[in-house]
């Protein structure tokens, strides 16, 4: 009994330390202050900033006890559709810290042409992705 509650409380403690982690990571590369400014939205920042705990908080929580959720397949697309964006900024804002598109745009010596190679980038992801989803994991 005690081991237990032991375990509920080491799961649940370990969930918080790694959702404020991510979520300290994610303010400090300036991911959520960036999305609020390119969107105008900079007085909701304190809110954004909450419900990205949050969400990692309760992502923890329904990996852990797998909780049952009600229109799977309506959930099942909501959660790849926001999972694919998390991801995307994710992948996109660690490329524009490390400076990765404009030292390689340089060593291929592109002067013009950005848009179609950043959208053939997230195709590729996108369309990777689901292949993987789709014929894989059967």
């Amino acid at each position: 009994m005690w081991q237990l509650i032991f375990f509920i409380f080491f799961g649940l403690c370990s969930g918080i330390v790694i959702a404020g982690g991510v979520a300290g990571l994610m303010i400090g590369l300036s991911i959520v202050p960036r999305y609020a400014g390119i969107t105008h939205t900079a007085r909701f920042i304190l809110l954004y900033e909450d419900m990205t705990l949050a969400g990692i908080f309760l992502g923890n929580l329904f990996y852990l006890f797998q909780f049952h959720i009600p229109g799977q397949q309506m959930s099942l697309i909501l959660y790849g559709l926001f999972s694919g964006i998390f991801l995307g900024g994710w992948i996109l804002a660690l490329a524009e810290i490390a400076d990765v598109f404009p030292v390689f745009f340089r060593r291929i010596k592109l002067a013009e042409g950005f848009l179609p190679v950043i959208i053939s980038i997230s195709l590729g992801k996108c369309l990777g992705s689901l292949f993987f989803y789709y014929f894989c994991q059967q």
